[in-house]
């Protein structure tokens, strides 16, 4: 396929610049950016202006994306939060996952669908979008409440069974017919585990030690963790799965080390800018005629997606003991379909599972659902005040549940997050452990990190100026966020950053002279400090609290009586 431009660097600057500008529309118009990218793809391939079309570099650039989606997934499993959740994520993970994919299987069969096409039609209702989830509930400062909680832990249910289903679908287009699936899904089987156990070795032996040194610098840090998700990929393919299974289990293999909220939140950037040509790429693949003839379908699946998705999260988490407002505003996360429904279905078309059509209608429900739920979820509130007096159904006359989850929070909570475990830093939080207030100690020193966790202090890896990191942190639950870092343009920009995730807590920084203390101070900090200063003014009032200036103490000091 070619373009009317001359070269593909122009191909490219174009596709940027009318994605800048569609994307600047859809924010306008509150649209998630994924919607409004495929709909540039739509804009600029063959069905409307013929610019551009899918093409070796765009493709490329699009699997790298998809990639590091999967690696930031992987590295974002945090078996803490399952642990935490205990059965209401599983419970609620898999509940949802079997509802749909059956219900959605009939519904399918009902629209004339052959087997296999409602097989894949089903399990691509069944996802939801891990992304736009995290984002609108980071949006909205509600990561921290209990149906955010709840919902990130079903969440990464949904995307262990994804993993799984992209194996599935991988050994059936291996094997070609269901005769020799069985013997297929062994090699696959036994591969797979030679392949975690090989990456589990290294993760013991190899990648924590190895990460201790490179974590000396960022760049080089970021660098590796990018290399090692595409090498990954690239083993899975070559073993017989997935590039998606593999960038998946290399995140996954860091996700228990120190620094995967660093390497995660550097990699927000380039992961959406390369998944960009992704939905790009998508969109310019549709065929805007064969649309026409999938919109009675599409509508009927996307009201089974925006309405009978919360139902069940509803009635899930009712029959566990959560209140009826917790299982309204959980449910309405699972009110759209995920990338992933996307890239699995651009999967089975290049299995030759599915055709055009069905791609087509899939992407067109992920249009409608995606764009419906981000308004469902950002008027969450106001559409729990309006339903409420209808939802008691879903709730138990005691919320049992919900009751010892608030304890195990109160018990849980964080009175203040520190950057900087240096030696002034770590005298603050010896001095507030021996007040009884719980640290967050934050560096992005290894050596620091180690050492401090070796002490007893709870710490994490990260960097005070970088925005994103903030996302990871319970800013929800402490009182103070504090640095003992001295560099003034890293303050200022942790200062910004915790004024746009809309922190309501005190901030106090450091600062190494009265000027910068003054800038600070106009920037949003409640209290500065100024370390050297500090403590001369306080060694002086020591001195003067136990013998006050005057004649007598002159002249005792000069030994006259």
């Amino acid at each position: 396929m070619t373009s009317v431009f001359g070269d593909v660097f122009t191909e490219i600057a174009v596709l940027l610049l009318v994605a800048a500008v569609i994307g600047a529309i859809g924010v306008r118009l509150r649209q998630p950016l994924i919607v409004a990218f495929i709909a540039v793809g739509v804009l600029v391939g063959p069905s409307v202006l013929g610019w551009v079309s899918a093409n070796d570099q765009v493709d490329l650039l699009a699997k790298l994306g998809i990639a590091l989606l999967l690696f930031v997934v992987g590295l974002k499993l945090d078996l803490h939060i399952i642990r935490a959740m205990g059965a209401v994520a599983l419970a609620t993970g898999l509940g949802q996952v079997f509802f749909t994919s059956v219900v959605g299987y009939f519904i399918a069969i009902a629209l004339g669908m052959t087997s296999v096409t409602a097989l894949y039609v089903a399990v691509a209702l069944t996802f939801s979008s891990t992304i736009i989830i995290v984002k609108l509930l980071s949006d909205k400062r509600e990561v921290d409440a209990l149906h955010g909680r709840i919902a990130i832990g079903f969440l990464i249910v949904q995307d262990i069974v994804v993993v799984l289903v992209m194996i599935g679908l991988t050994a059936l287009g291996e094997a070609g017919d269901t005769a020799g699936l069985g013997w297929e899904a062994l090699a696959v089987l036994i591969k797979g585990g030679l392949f975690i156990a090989a990456i589990g070795l290294l993760m013991h032996y190899v990648l924590t030690p190895l990460l201790h040194q490179l974590a000396r610098s960022p760049e080089l840090l970021v660098l590796f963790a990018i290399a090692w998700a595409v090498a990954l990929g690239a083993a899975g393919e070559y073993l017989g799965f997935s590039k998606e299974v593999g960038a998946f289990l290399a995140g996954v293999s860091l996700a228990s080390t120190p620094y995967r909220e660093a390497i995660g939140s550097r990699l927000v950037s380039l992961r959406d800018f390369l998944l960009l040509f992704f939905f790009i790429d998508l969109g310019a693949g549709l065929d805007l005629t064969t649309l026409g003839a999938q919109v009675v379908p599409a509508i009927l699946l996307s009201l089974f997606v925006l309405i009978g998705n919360p139902l069940i999260v509803m009635i899930i988490l009712g029959a566990m003991g959560y209140r009826r407002r917790t299982g309204f505003l959980a449910g309405l996360m699972v009110a759209q379909i995920s990338e992933f429904s996307l890239i699995l279905a651009a999967l089975g078309l290049s299995l030759g599972h599915i055709d055009a059509d069905t791609m087509g209608l899939i992407t067109l429900v992920g249009l409608i659902t995606i764009s419906a739920s981000t308004y469902m979820i950002l008027y969450s509130h106001l559409l729990y005040e309006r339903l409420s007096p209808w939802l008691g159904v879903f709730e138990r006359k005691r919320a049992y549940r919900e009751e010892a989850q608030d304890r195990y929070m109160e018990q849980g909570r964080v009175d203040v997050i520190l950057f900087g475990l240096g030696r002034f830093g770590t005298g603050i939080a010896r001095e507030l452990r021996q007040r009884g207030y719980r640290v967050l100690g934050v560096d992005f020193d290894p050596d620091l990190i180690r050492r401090q966790e070796e002490n007893g202090y709870e710490v994490c890896y990260g960097d005070a100026g970088d925005p994103e990191f903030l996302a990871s942190l319970p800013l929800g639950q402490v009182r103070w966020v504090l640095s003992s870092l001295r560099e003034t343009p890293v303050n200022l920009v942790l200062l910004h950053g915790l004024r746009g995730y809309g922190y309501k807590g005190r901030v106090a920084v450091t600062a190494n002279a009265s000027v910068h203390a003054k800038q600070l101070r106009q920037a949003g900090a409640d209290l500065v400090l100024i370390p050297y200063a500090d403590a001369a003014a306080e060694a002086v009032d020591n001195l003067f609290s136990i013998h006050p200036p005057g004649v007598d103490d002159r002249h005792n000091a000069e030994g006259v009586t």
